[in-house]
């Protein structure tokens, strides 16, 4: 997979993070940078770790469907990036109210991080039935994530309009996982 694919689907794959992590930021109002360090490094590192496991499972699976390979990577990128543009343009509540405890800590922490990262073993799983290294790409979508979830906590005490901005993130994020998905399979 070329770099610029590569960094653009690590882009895709972070949307999520980067929107809660803004939320984060807004409710924190003035985060340190250990929360941002917190949050940046719970979700990169889970960014990471799913396509690692997906991609063993699509050990199990590929020789069943190595001759759909690409409609099969197609489908479930074409799944993944259908629900974030799904989720980015339904109606969000500009008023949600913040978390009482600290977001970056405890179990609060763990559930944002894998949640974020689920269509990220999507991905792991395509990798694996196309047969392509899953070692350096799961170390770019860790990164990346990395580092816009920690520039999305940052940027969160700065921006006023949590709404529009997530739904424009993961719009963005859905349509390039769709645009990956048909370059897959032309």
């Amino acid at each position: 997979m070329p770099f610029l694919t590569l960094l653009a689907l690590a882009l895709a794959l972070a949307m999520d993070a980067f929107a809660v992590s803004l939320a984060t930021g807004i409710c924190l109002r003035t985060p340190t940078t250990a929360q941002a360090l917190r949050m940046a490094g719970a979700f990169g590192f889970f960014q990471a770790a799913m396509p690692v496991i997906g991609w063993f499972l699509g050990l199990v699976v590929r020789s069943f469907v190595e001759s759909y390979a690409a409609w099969v990577a197609f489908a479930l990128l074409a799944f993944v990036g259908g629900k974030m543009i799904w989720e980015g343009l339904q109606a969000k509540d500009e008023d949600d109210s913040c978390p009482p405890k600290d977001p970056t800590k405890g179990s609060r922490l763990l559930l944002l991080a894998v949640a974020t990262s689920i269509d990220a073993l999507a991905v792991g799983l395509s990798f694996s039935v196309l047969g392509q290294a899953i070692w350096f790409p799961a170390l770019v979508i860790g990164v990346v994530c990395f580092i816009v979830a920690g520039l999305g906590v940052r940027l969160g005490c700065m921006i006023g309009h949590l709404a529009a901005v997530s739904r424009y993130a993961e719009l963005l994020g859905g349509a390039t996982l769709l645009a990956i998905g048909v370059k897959l399979v032309l």
